[in-house]
């Protein structure tokens, strides 16, 4: 599969408060820059980068992706969504890299906790999409030139890579229907 990443200007950041972060980890190695895509809606996903990056908080760790806030929906394999809170180990994901390539990796471990959450609002194509991110220096997101970015380091004017979708799924699969999310 492969997905087209489109570049979305970050136009509202708010700490939101605590709430329950999930944590994937897979069975295999991931690259630095291949990660998975999450968001609040159906309008569209951002692209989370694996933990390969040592920072001043978190040894690297190349096996897991810091997802985000349990509510948010996450493309599973093909035009397939679920959402985090029903991810299981054993579960395949599509782990998506900077080019747009997808391969299908399990997942070994789920990991919820509570931590301090932030909202990022991004607005691409006159669309806008958000996600849920924990507040720390390990969460990146990918940059429109191949870098990776720390979450807890964007401002307003910074761009990220997405995946833009058509909102209306049910059961995680496409469906024609008028709806409304934010």
């Amino acid at each position: 599969m492969k997905i087209s990443l489109k570049e979305a200007e970050v136009v509202e950041i708010k700490e939101i408060g605590e709430g329950s972060r999930v944590c994937l980890d897979f069975v295999d190695k991931l690259e630095p820059s291949e990660g998975i895509l999450v968001g609040n809606t159906g309008h569209g996903y951002v692209l989370v980068l694996a933990e390969n990056r040592t920072t001043d908080t978190y040894p690297g760790r190349p096996f897991r992706v810091n997802s985000g806030a349990i509510h948010h929906y996450i493309l599973k394999e093909e035009d397939q969504t679920a959402y985090l809170a029903e991810i299981r180990p054993g579960d395949y994901i599509s782990v998506i890299s900077e080019s747009g390539s997808s391969r299908s990796v399990a997942v070994g471990r789920v990991k919820v906790e509570k931590r301090p959450l932030i909202r990022l609002v991004l607005k691409v194509e006159n669309k806008e999409l958000s996600v849920t991110l924990q507040v720390a220096d390990s969460v990146h997101v990918l940059a429109p030139d191949g870098t990776e970015i720390q979450a807890i380091t964007l401002k307003k004017g910074d761009h990220v890579m997405v995946q833009v979708d058509q909102p209306g799924r049910h059961l995680g699969k496409k469906i024609e229907e008028e709806i409304n999310e934010f």
